[in-house]
């Protein structure tokens, strides 16, 4: 038997370490390659999380953060200097930033994929131009974005010809983001009447706590259990990130998410999601390294600021409970109110489907069979729209609503949209009219067509109400608003008002909703399973998947 000569093979893992991504080289060619292998879960119950507190500080050089000691207490600061590791110890401490002047004016530029709403629609974006061939990397420099991999397409030529290949392949959204940078921001912290320049430093209370004065208008302070660090981000800007265990996090998620006032059964609920909901998003900003974020993109997060005794010892009851279907965390999705029905995952986002996430008529008195009655005509959601009792949400102010657009105001917000896209139509004057051409089983709008005078504009999904500031979710309808004529008769398409219920994406449980379940005595178990059909409580552990690409 003949012997084979293979080429010399390296491998090594792109991105953040939690990345399933990995770089391999053969004969001197890389190749980008995603494996099938899901991430292992950590052992330990009470796994420490990386949450980014100040995202992007440095965007305005006047901001400063102020770190406190709580009284009694002193902060270790430990950072290297020249390559030596160094520690200061302080009660406060501030953080500031300065301008540094670049040698030369620097490039700085990156492709533009895709410009989304959510992180979930982004992600399955990334998987797309994957499958086509280009790597991606999913970013936020402020709405979701994704980029072709920078270290791969890594000069302006490669680039250039990355955005013309794809822009002649009818990828007209693709876009190159760039700019010339003649200088930067550059943190530096203040101590005991000393200032050190540092581009990252590690910041410990004798306690465990730290007062954070974050900056704003006005300034917000917060107390933070666990460690800080402060460290560069992929914007040139900076991070604040808090390393905390998530036992902890969650006594500053679950007061802000759920309220304390929720009937008990309500916040256990709440307190498993927010474990199983943090757990499988910690990819989120790997481009970043760290791992979430502390607003409505991942969940309210506010420290130890605000922690209340009922949903402290909710987050004990349920200690280390996480959701699960089939041995791997589930997409733990939750909002306010879903206006008495629930929505699919691909109701809102783009993407397969979740079995756990499918429609439920969010009641306990069968008001509406959507089997035999689906919402995906416009017949069928005025009928549903127009019901307003019996649901677990009919007490809350936002479970119906109706809001005015003008076409005016429609332009406008539909103008701002596609500038910021570079798309090719933006350069419309008038929005004409509106039409929804698809919706959903669950009575979710999934297109709806903006005819203007350069031609139809179709805005999909989630996409909609980023950019329509009438809808508070994608349950409605159009109602068509005319101005005055001549003895009283109709005149011309003014603009058009929404009819619709729920705030929010409305997949998985309703707060609204678990309220009044909670209320009526159901355990939080049993609210689980109304909502995510098919799922299992587990404790954590290795035997569970956190997360792995969906089929």
């Amino acid at each position: 038997m003949a012997t084979l000569s293979l080429p010399r093979l390296q491998l090594r893992p792109l991105g953040h370490r939690r990345s399933r991504q990995w770089l391999v080289t053969v004969g001197g060619m890389a190749i980008a390659l995603t494996t099938a292998i899901a991430a292992p879960a950590p052992a330990a119950q009470n796994p420490v999380i990386q949450v980014g507190i100040v995202q992007r500080f440095g965007e305005n050089l006047q901001d400063r953060i102020t770190l406190e000691a709580l009284p009694g207490e002193q902060l270790t600061l430990s950072f290297e200097t020249n390559g030596q590791p160094q520690t200061v110890t302080a009660s406060r401490v501030v953080v500031g930033l300065a301008p540094e002047q670049l040698p030369e004016a620097s490039l700085n530029e990156r492709v533009v994929l895709g410009n989304h709403r959510s992180f979930e629609t982004a992600e399955y974006s990334a998987q797309q131009w994957r499958e086509k061939g280009i790597e991606p990397e999913i970013a936020q420099p402020g709405s979701w974005e994704v980029w072709a991999n920078r270290e791969t397409y890594n000069s302006p030529l490669v680039r250039r010809l990355l955005v013309r290949n794809l822009q002649a392949q009818g990828f007209t959204e693709v876009f190159l983001d760039s700019e010339v940078l003649g200088q930067i921001p550059r943190t530096y912290f203040e101590a005991n009447g000393y200032r050190y320049n540092r581009d990252s430093f590690d910041i410990r209370a004798s306690g465990g706590r730290v007062r954070v004065t974050q900056p704003g208008e006005p300034p917000v302070t917060r107390v933070y259990g666990g460690t800080l660090r402060v460290q560069p981000n992929t914007y040139g800007t900076y991070t604040l990130v808090n390393s905390v265990p998530i036992e902890t996090y969650l006594r500053g998620v679950v007061p802000h998410e759920i309220g304390a006032g929720a009937p008990v059964p309500a916040i256990q609920a709440q307190a498993v999601l927010a474990r199983t909901y943090a757990l499988r998003n910690l990819r989120r900003f790997a481009i970043d390294d760290y791992e979430l974020c502390a607003d409505t993109q991942c969940q309210v997060y506010r420290g130890l600021t605000g922690t209340a005794t009922v949903t402290d010892q909710a987050i004990i009851a349920t200690q280390g409970q996480v959701l699960t279907y089939q041995n791997e965390l589930v997409d733990a999705l939750y909002s306010s109110t879903t206006g008495g029905v629930t929505a699919a995952f691909s109701d809102v986002w783009e993407g397969p489907d979740r079995p756990y996430l499918r429609p439920v008529v969010d009641t306990v008195y069968g008001l509406w069979n959507l089997e035999q009655y689906p919402l995906n005509s416009e017949e069928a959601i005025r009928r549903f729209i127009a019901l307003d009792k019996g649901f677990n949400e009919d007490t809350w102010q936002l479970f119906r609503w109706r809001n005015e657009g003008t076409l005016s105001e429609i332009t406008t917000d539909l103008k701002g949209y596609l500038g910021r896209r570079q798309h090719p139509m933006a350069g419309f004057n008038q929005v004409k009219s509106l039409r929804v051409t698809e919706r959903a089983n669950s009575g979710r709008v999934q297109v709806i067509d903006v005819e203007t005078d350069l031609g139809v504009v179709q805005l999909r999904k989630d996409e909609i109400v980023r950019v329509l500031r009438p809808p508070r979710s994608l349950l409605f309808y159009l109602e068509p608003m005319y101005s005055a004529g001549a003895a009283g008769a109709p005149g011309q398409l003014s603009g058009y008002r929404f009819v619709g219920g729920g705030w929010g994406h409305a997949v998985g449980l309703s707060q609204a909703g678990s309220y009044r379940l909670g209320n009526l005595g159901w355990a939080y178990p049993r609210i689980l399973q109304f909502y995510y059909p098919g799922t299992t409580l587990q404790p954590i552990g290795e035997n569970l998947t956190f997360w792995q690409e969906p089929s």
